[in-house]
């Protein structure tokens, strides 16, 4: 392993653990950590802090995601980087590692579904509608943000597959990226089992419920 991928690689995991949601509450005076879910994604931030604010959270959050896979490795180029369309893939990989598991927050942290959809515009972008369109559907006839984020994560596995079957490394870095967002999930599933997990409501207001256990 070269020197410029362990730049890159080490890089994207920093970048990753950029805990955008918590700083954003933090700057609201929110410790988002202990409201709603205690989860420091977009969602969390959207229910405690606000819907303006919640979108910030997403879009810093897909850019982190975006950043590791298009900018970051051109950045890095001049350095020697192999141009390999793989060793980009690792390094968004290694983007929602850090923000599943960010060294500044002791490896808590969210779900990476918005560092997800940052990976897949920069890698497979022929994905992103069809997960994107099911993360939609979803959401808006259950109101569970987590059916929709587990459907979106097993329609990215599939798109893998489907759109990129030719292209090397790409249709199983999906797969896995897609099995990793379910498993952040897995409190979400047992918590529908048992009937117990929240729909989103868009009238709550903000800090309304700091004990409610909600999804990212």
């Amino acid at each position: 392993m070269s020197l410029p991928e362990i730049t890159l690689y080490f890089a994207s995991y920093l970048l990753g653990s950029v805990p955008f949601g918590l700083l954003i509450g933090k700057l609201r005076g929110v410790d988002i950590r202990t409201q709603g879910s205690g989860n420091i994604g977009a969602t969390n931030v959207f229910r405690c802090v606000g819907k303006a604010w919640g979108i910030g959270a997403f879009c810093l959050d897909f850019f982190k995601g975006y950043a590791a896979t298009a900018l970051l490795p051109l950045l890095i180029e001049p350095l020697g980087l192999d141009r390999s369309p793989n060793i980009w893939l690792m390094g968004g990989l290694l983007a929602i590692i850090g923000h599943n598991y960010p060294v500044f927050l002791r490896f808590k942290g969210g779900k990476g579904i918005a560092t997800s959809g940052g990976v897949l515009a920069g890698i497979a972008p022929l994905v992103i509608l069809p997960a994107a369109g099911a993360w939609l559907l979803l959401f808006v006839t259950t109101r569970y943000v987590s059916v929709a984020s587990i459907t979106a994560a097993g329609m990215t596995a599939a798109g893998g597959w489907i759109f990129y079957r030719t292209n090397g490394a790409i249709p199983h870095a999906l797969t896995l990226l897609g099995l990793m967002a379910i498993w952040r999930h897995r409190s979400n599933m047992q918590r529908l089992k048992r009937g117990e997990e929240n729909r989103f409501d868009f009238s709550r207001q903000a800090k309304k419920d700091p004990q409610e256990v909600r999804h990212e």
